[in-house]
């Protein structure tokens, strides 16, 4: 991905949001693969030439898209108590699913499959990223809620995979009872597990 402090010198910033944000709304109208960059030129009212020389692939406009225009994550739950905060993040995850912005995520879910660029973009935009499932475990520890030895990447394993098939394959709500799910029948029981020897 270009260097971002390279280009906001040479773009101004209003007119970068605006090509971003046009990118992202037509990534919700057309999907990845529908995406044209002459249609974002055209609803950004700008050159095809200023796309590519600021983001020489659709994959590296989309990730930057995503990153700028994706609602602001909130910020790591502190309820307190392990179940609180995995409860708090599992709903703040299932609202943002739920949202307009569910079906974008999923169609770029999706195109992971069949678009090898934009997967590595991507991935490498959410590894950079807080690692929210061993924050939280770590708090617990700290409480003396939790024993080391759990496995916290089974959250990150799990809980994005039940919601996306949950919400867009069994058109099921993504309401309290299946978050009461996800967190006392599936996710502290494994994290409350004895560790495998």
């Amino acid at each position: 991905m270009a260097d971002q402090a390279g280009r906001a010198r040479r773009l101004d910033q209003e007119r970068e949001q605006a090509i971003l944000r046009a990118t992202y709304e037509l990534l919700g109208e057309t999907g990845y693969q529908g995406l044209r960059v002459d249609a974002v030129a055209a609803r950004a009212q700008a050159s095809k030439a200023t796309l590519y020389r600021h983001w020489p692939t659709k994959a590296e406009l989309v990730t930057d898209a995503v990153r700028v225009c994706k609602a602001v994550d909130k910020p790591l739950p502190d309820t307190g108590t392990l179940r609180g905060d995995l409860a708090a993040w599992f709903c703040d995850m299932a609202t943002m699913i739920s949202s307009d912005q569910g079906p974008i995520l999923a169609g770029l879910f999706m195109a992971l499959h069949t678009e090898p660029e934009l997967a590595v973009q991507l991935r490498q935009m959410q590894e950079s990223k807080l690692p929210l499932a061993e924050s939280i475990c770590e708090r617990a520890v700290a409480r003396g809620e939790l024993r080391p030895g759990y496995d916290a990447r089974l959250i990150e394993e799990i809980v994005p995979a039940m919601v996306f098939m949950r919400r867009f394959a069994l058109g099921e709500p993504l309401d309290q009872a299946f978050i009461d799910h996800l967190v006392d029948d599936i996710v502290l029981p494994l994290l409350t597990r004895e560790p495998r020897s």
